[in-house]
């Protein structure tokens, strides 16, 4: 994943930031769900319209500081939830008025930078990249999953090719020592037989171990499905994705709803159609080249959005059988 900042200046930076606004359009009031609220930049354009509410989730702890500051500026418009997105059907938020909710899967800027989560493959501190409420970190991951388990972890959600002898030398070193992030890059470098010089040798498999250790798989699947059951008729999902996996994940979620039948026609309550989304564009917007050239980082950005189309809840989806095997990898994590 790529940060959604701007690193000349080092500070944060919604991307898409004018398009997202565009499509959701708090011009019009309503309560709006920030479901990825980091440093606060969509939630803070959503409040400068009159008539909106926001509801901000972040499994990041330290977006709570922000968060204060904004409430003291909004106290009845906003609250914040130190929550996963994929917990939204807690939140009992069928009566409410929810005319959008966003998803932006990028990290920050402090995120990356911070050693403390270990985010980074430059960062010096520990091999964590726990962003919340987490039950284990890489360095567990690293340190006690088998050969096999590792391998499918760097193959799966890294695209790594050198996946098998990045994982069968993991195995060697850490039967003499500990592994860090300094030793996990140095086994990556020798392991890789092709050296690519415009990315780093340890992008994907860092990459891979962040997916891996925040679960970033099932919390997408069970997000949107739980984004979908709480939006109102006529109101606006959107995600901003960064890489393959994520957007692939995500097309199929909107693409299934929207051409399937995902609403049962034999319910007595449900006389629409039978589809629960409807796509005003099928293919993502992506940034302008003004905004890749202020913030390089955006440039693998992807937004798409659907528009629910009814008022029904509890529709079928596909999606957890489709993407199963990423989830199965994902429970690898149960043991330790």
């Amino acid at each position: 994943m790529d940060a959604t900042t701007v690193l000349k200046v080092q500070k944060h930076y919604p991307v898409l930031l004018k398009e997202i606004i565009s499509v959701i359009s708090p011009q019009h009031g309503g309560t709006f769900i920030d479901c990825t609220f980091g440093q606060g930049g969509y939630t803070k354009q959503i409040l400068n319209f009159e008539n909106t509410n926001v509801i901000a989730l972040d499994r990041d702890i330290d977006s709570k500081k922000i968060a204060n500051q904004l409430k003291e500026n909004y106290e009845d418009r906003f609250i914040f939830k130190n929550i996963k997105f994929s917990q939204l059907n807690n939140l009992k938020l069928r009566n409410e008025n929810i005319r959008g909710i966003i998803f932006d899967l990028g990290y920050s800027y402090t995120q990356i930078k911070d050693p403390q989560k270990g985010l980074s493959f430059q960062s010096g501190g520990e091999l964590n990249m726990q962003l919340g409420l987490n039950s284990y970190s890489a360095e567990d991951a690293i340190n006690k999953l088998d050969e096999k388990e590792l391998e499918k972890i760097f193959k799966y959600f890294g695209d790594e090719k050198e996946a098998k002898y990045i994982a069968h030398n993991i195995i060697k070193e850490r039967s003499r020592n500990k592994i860090t992030t300094k030793g996990l890059v140095e086994i990556i470098d020798k392991s890789k037989k092709r050296k690519n010089f415009k990315v780093h040798n340890a992008t994907k498999v860092f990459q891979a171990l962040r997916i891996f250790v925040n679960k970033e798989i099932s919390e997408l699947i069970f997000g949107l499905i739980n984004a979908a059951k709480v939006l109102k008729k006529g109101g606006i999902l959107g995600v901003v994705t960064f890489h393959s996996l994520e957007d692939k994940i995500v097309k199929y979620f909107f693409k299934s709803l929207s051409e399937n039948k995902s609403i049962s026609r034999y319910s007595p309550f449900v006389k629409q159609s039978d589809t629960l989304f409807n796509l005003i564009q099928k293919k993502p917007i992506t940034p302008t080249a003004e905004e890749v050239s202020e913030n390089p980082p955006s440039r693998s950005a992807k937004f798409r959005y659907g528009i629910k189309k009814t008022d029904f809840y509890n529709f079928d989806t596909d999606i957890e059988k489709k993407f199963r095997n990423y989830i199965e990898i994902e429970n690898y994590g149960d043991k330790l």
